[in-house]
């Protein structure tokens, strides 16, 4: 049995109930299996792939908090630091009440990879809480936020750990967390977080850098290929800030968008998204509204509990949430003729969606480098608190896009160095840096 298939199999039986993060690990594992074998010796010695699937370090907390009427609930706080060998931990805070610890180390360990791809000295982290904001007043978010600061304060730091937004946590509720934080520090760290508002140390073009940089992904892809997005037909899931920067940026660019969603269903738009539609994506998710408010304002096609994988377009950008493309869907968009599936969320293809797209002639862009963006701003925006100033939306745009240039390069060459795809080229891209970085630290 090879190192990596052990690994996995121990994996499998020390953590039987976390699907998502084995889905995750024999991904990578097998991804990176031909370095494996190139030093298989060295990584035995040193333990590497057991130290590579354990976190550094995983906090659960309980988080209490009083509603509106009094009444006092309890939910679960998780941070999970899974490496920090070539910087401090970083990555979002997510509020869902699927929020698991198992769906915080599938998180974290991707972010491992995505934050080494981005070249910026940043580890890989991932927390959040079951608590649901949707349907909260303002006020109670507010609760709430206050008290999972309270406990999360003591394990993060601007060299240590730095948090930021993700699903269900948006611009408020970081200023909630940061305000807290402040409160108890007693001092002005503004780098302990990341996603904050212009005022007290927010980068430009921060909400925008998921979307953007998946742009600038998919942009080098079909260069790669000698073509451009301009005319494309594309479909995007989701309607959140991923979903809305991508929007923003492909209708800019000349793209069609013709689909959006939410876990109800999804939006068809015959004649593509326009400016006017992209801004009142903002509206939707700053009111919690469901995607079908939006095709009653615009007159569009509303198809209900379904995703948008089944209409006829050049290219898929999913950007709602994990597992969102199975196969099923996936010889859809395989018989329809899609030429590039560009993923804007983490792990959005279920593992054999990913293989039959793959040997089906679709070209895939993995989450792990095509979303990267939002990170590398994020990294970027720490930069900027350490220096106590600020880039221009342009300076911040033209560096997002280098970076995003340089992450497909690093992809593509490891993937033609090793006759693999484009997805586990990044994976291997990732993954040589941090082994790299853990190796010569020593093991601990």
């Amino acid at each position: 049995m090879s190192y990596a298939n052990e690994i996995y199999e121990n994996l499998v039986k020390k953590f039987p109930e976390e699907k998502e993060f084995h889905q995750t690990a024999k991904e990578v594992l097998e991804s990176i299996s031909v370095v494996i074998e190139e030093n298989e010796e060295l990584y035995r010695k040193n333990a590497l792939l057991e130290r590579l699937v354990e976190p550094e370090r995983s906090v659960i907390f309980r988080v209490p908090w009083e509603d509106d009427n009094g009444v006092v609930h309890v939910n679960t706080g998780y941070r999970v630091q899974f490496n920090g060998a070539i910087g401090p931990y970083k990555g979002g805070l997510r509020f869902h009440p699927s929020v698991r610890l198992g769906t915080m180390k599938f998180l974290a360990f991707e972010q491992t990879f995505k934050n080494s791809l981005t070249g910026l000295p940043i580890g890989g982290g991932k927390g959040g809480s079951d608590f649901d904001p949707i349907g909260k007043s303002d006020n109670e978010i507010r609760r709430f936020c206050v008290s999972f600061m309270t406990e999360l304060y003591r394990h993060i730091g601007p060299d240590r750990d730095v948090p930021a937004g993700d699903l269900g946590v948006s611009g408020k509720e970081i200023g909630y967390l940061f305000g807290q934080y402040r409160r108890i520090k007693g001092c002005y760290e503004n780098g302990v977080i990341t996603g904050k508002a212009l005022s007290f140390g927010g980068s430009k073009i921060r909400p925008e850098a998921t979307g953007y940089g998946i742009t600038y992904f998919l942009q080098e892809m079909l260069a790669d290929r000698n073509d451009k997005i301009e005319g494309k037909t594309i479909a995007i899931s989701g309607c959140g800030n991923v979903a809305w920067g991508a929007a923003k940026k492909m209708v800019e660019l000349g793209a069609k968008v013709v689909t959006l969603s939410d876990p109800s269903g999804y939006i068809y738009d015959p004649n593509g998204l326009n400016d006017e539609k992209v801004e009142y994506m903002l509206e939707i998710r700053a009111n919690n509204l469901p995607i079908e408010t939006f095709a009653k304002k615009f007159n569009l096609e509303f198809v209900k509990g379904k995703r948008p994988w089944e209409k006829k377009v050049d290219i898929v950008v999913p950007c709602a949430t994990q597992n969102e493309l199975e196969i099923e869907d996936a010889k859809k968009l395989v018989e329809n003729g899609t030429i590039i599936i560009c993923e804007g969320s983490n792990m959005p293809c279920s593992l054999d969606a990913t293989e039959y797209i793959e040997k089906n002639g679709i070209t895939l862009g993995p989450s792990k480098a095509a979303n990267a963006g939002g990170v590398a701003v994020s990294a970027l925006e720490m930069s900027q608190d350490s220096m106590r100033y600020h880039w221009s939306e342009e300076e911040v745009d033209a560096k997002l896009l280098g970076i995003m240039k340089e992450i497909f390069a690093q992809s593509k060459q490891m993937s033609v160095k090793y006759n693999t795809t484009l997805s586990q080229g990044a994976n291997i891209a990732g993954f040589i840096k941090v082994a790299d970085a853990m190796l010569k630290q020593g093991n601990y």
